[in-house]
C-alpha cells in the first residue's frame, strides 16, 4: 500500500478528483464508528502504518461525540465507540502531504466524511446533505452554498461505482436499489486565499467528501 507521502507524489501527477482515495465512515446500528481510506470500488483499503498515521490528525464530529474521542487503530481502519445513533462526521487535512501540479501550484487535500442521513444541515465545509431525513436526494454544499453540475460518485453495496452529477440546484438523487452500505462521494477545488494547511502555505485546496448510509 502507498504511504501518505508516496501517494501524494503519485496523485500530484494525475487528475486528483478522478483518482484519489476516499475517506469514509461505516457503522452498524449503534456499534463503533469505523473510518476507512481507500478505493472501495477497487477493493483497495489502506492498512498498517498508513492508517495509523491518520489517528492523531482525524477530528471526529457528532452531536453526542467529543471532539477528543480516542480513535483506536485497527489493521485496515480506525475505530471509536460513540453514544447514540445520530449522524457522525470526521475531517482530516493531513491524509497527504501538499503536492505540486504541473504548473507548480501547491495543493492540499481537505477530506470530509459523514455517516448517516438524518441531519439536514451541514456540519462541515464540504458535504452531501439529505434534503430531508432519510431522503435519497442530497444537496452538495460548499461552505453552505449549493454546487451545481458537479460530478458525484456512488459506491453501491456490492462496491460498484456509478457516476452521477448534481443538477442546476446542486442536488443529486441516489438510486437506492437494495439493502447494504452506500457511499456517495464528490470533490471540489478552490483557491487557498492565504489559508495554510498544517502550517504550510498552499495555492489550492482540494475538498473531498463522502456521505455513507445503510439501507436495511
Amino acid at each position: 500500500m502507498l504511504k501518505p507521502l508516496a501517494c501524494a507524489l503519485l496523485l500530484g501527477a494525475i487528475a486528483l478528483p478522478a483518482t484519489a482515495h476516499e475517506l469514509w465512515l461505516e457503522r452498524d446500528g449503534k456499534g463503533p464508528v469505523k473510518l476507512y481510506l481507500g478505493e472501495p470500488d477497487q477493493d483497495v483499503l489502506e492498512r498498517g502504518e498508513t492508517i495509523a498515521a491518520l489517528a492523531p490528525t482525524t477530528r471526529l464530529l457528532g452531536a453526542e461525540t467529543a471532539n477528543t474521542a480516542a480513535l483506536d487503530v485497527r489493521e485496515d481502519h480506525l475505530e471509536v465507540s460513540v453514544e447514540g445513533d445520530g449522524d457522525v462526521r470526521a475531517t482530516n487535512d493531513q491524509v497527504w502531504e501538499p503536492w505540486k501540479n504541473d504548473q507548480g501550484e501547491v495543493t492540499a487535500a481537505l477530506m470530509h466524511a459523514r455517516h448517516g442521513r438524518t441531519e439536514t444541515q451541514p456540519g462541515m465545509d464540504f458535504e452531501l446533505v439529505p434534503v430531508k431525513a432519510g431522503a435519497d436526494r442530497f444537496t452538495l454544499l460548499f461552505k453552505g452554498e449549493p454546487v451545481p453540475q458537479n460530478d458525484v460518485m456512488l459506491i453501491t453495496p456490492d462496491n460498484q461505482a456509478r457516476k452521477l452529477q448534481t443538477d442546476a440546484s446542486g442536488q443529486v438523487r441516489v438510486p437506492v436499489e437494495g439493502a447494504g452500505r452506500y457511499i456517495v462521494a464528490s470533490g471540489h477545488e478552490a483557491p487557498a486565499n492565504g489559508q495554510k494547511v498544517a502550517g504550510k502555505a498552499v495555492d489550492k485546496l482540494y475538498y473531498g467528501t463522502t456521505t455513507s448510509f445503510n439501507v436495511d
